[in-house]
């Protein structure tokens, strides 16, 4: 990375304030050892060693914003579990403000993944969607919060947090804020409005189709991008790349990571990079092309996992 970009967009992070919406999960990783196979029915048994906690999905989008410096905000919905303080613990550790909701109908959403030799050997989802009662309140409070905040990120893992996006997205759009959306499901016409949309291959497939050639998947790309009113469509499309489509132009990135290791939470490194870039007010050519870097570094990591400001400018 050239040093003029160093000396003049690192700093500009720690001023920019990111407010992160959207599905809470903590994952948990058990590591161990595989000596043998279980007489009981053909699967390996793994002899956990070791246990780890980290914030997933929505709650890791903020924390990638924190690791590059940003004022990191976190709106969601936990249960008031064990699962929940240590979410709440975790996200206390790495610098990021608190607006989570306790639900007491529920429980805290876990991943909980099981590793041996150093290979994921079974993933397990606890989840349960949030009620309506505790989402109202939720609404109520972003838009307490929008006058904090320059850019908003809405983390959509189709787990029920989000059910007001499309109020959310109006509301912080006539109040003058970047809107990031990382999308799912079959229907984005509930994200209408928005600043940028960060969907991948699969998620892009599902809503407009197969396409047989680069010119169609441009075709097809602007065609929503200009249904849906957004400023920018950015598609990340694993080995190759991603690609951001505006209006005046396409910005095509070759994928930048040296080693894949592991892609989970690499989605949400790169909207959280993107989030930090435009709220510095770099441009969209200079946001996407740092979040291509900072994803090609986070897939050589295991697990969700964050870039820091230092392997991403060199500071």
């Amino acid at each position: 990375m050239p040093n003029t970009l160093t000396q003049f967009v690192a700093p500009a992070l720690d001023q920019v304030r990111i407010l992160v919406v959207g599905d809470v999960m903590l994952d948990r990783y058990w590591f161990g050892e595989v000596a043998r196979i279980s007489p009981e029915a053909p699967v390996p048994i793994v002899r956990i060693e070791k246990r780890e906690a980290r914030l997933g999905g929505a709650a890791n989008v903020a924390r990638n914003a924190a690791a590059l410096g940003a004022h990191a905000g976190l709106l969601g919905v936990v249960g008031n579990d064990e699962a929940g303080s240590e979410v709440e613990q975790l996200l206390a550790a790495g610098g990021i403000h608190s607006y989570l909701k306790r639900d007491e109908a529920i429980s805290t959403i876990i991943k909980l993944r099981v590793i041996g030799r150093q290979q994921q050997m079974l993933r397990i989802d606890f989840e349960e969607a949030p009620t309506d009662t505790v989402l109202r309140d939720k609404l109520m409070q972003f838009k307490a919060l929008l006058p904090d905040y320059d850019v908003i990120v809405l983390s959509d893992y189709a787990k029920g947090s989000l059910v007001n996006v499309a109020d959310m997205i109006a509301s912080a759009r006539a109040a003058g804020k970047v809107v990031m959306v990382d999308p799912k499901g079959d229907d984005f016409g509930r994200y209408a409005g928005a600043t940028v949309l960060t969907p991948n291959k699969s998620e892009m497939r599902r809503i407009v189709g197969h396409w047989n050639s680069e010119e169609q998947l441009t075709a097809k790309a602007q065609q929503m991008r200009r249904e849906l009113r957004l400023d920018a469509l950015l598609l990340t499309r694993s080995e190759e790349g991603m690609t951001l489509y505006t209006e005046n132009e396409n910005i095509n990135m070759p994928a930048a990571a040296r080693e894949v290791f592991d892609v989970s939470g690499a989605g949400d490194t790169v909207i959280a990079t993107m989030a930090a870039m435009l709220g510095a007010g770099r441009s969209w050519n200079e946001a996407v092309k740092t979040a291509n870097r900072a994803g090609g570094i986070v897939v050589g990591k295991l697990g969700t996992a964050t870039v820091t400001r230092e392997e991403l400018f060199g500071q």
